[in-house]
């Protein structure tokens, strides 16, 4: 569950950073909205970090082995 967790805030981001872009490419006056879609990247990009971190401490997610053994 916490992978596909993972997965759809990164699909959120992805979409978050193409909609930033649209804004700033289209709005010719002093619009906010790329301001604010970017804003929402960092803060989603907070959150997807804060739940590895948090499902890493769990053990919900194990890392795996080093591949030099």
């Amino acid at each position: 569950m916490v992978k596909f967790t993972v997965i759809a805030l990164l699909m959120v981001i992805v979409g978050s950073m193409g909609s930033a872009l649209l804004f700033m490419m289209r709005d010719t006056d002093n619009s906010k909205r790329t301001v604010n879609a970017l804003t929402l990247r960092i803060s989603l990009s907070i959150l997807a970090i804060s739940v590895l971190l948090i499902a890493a401490y769990f053990g919900w997610l194990t890392p795996n082995r080093s591949p030099i053994q």
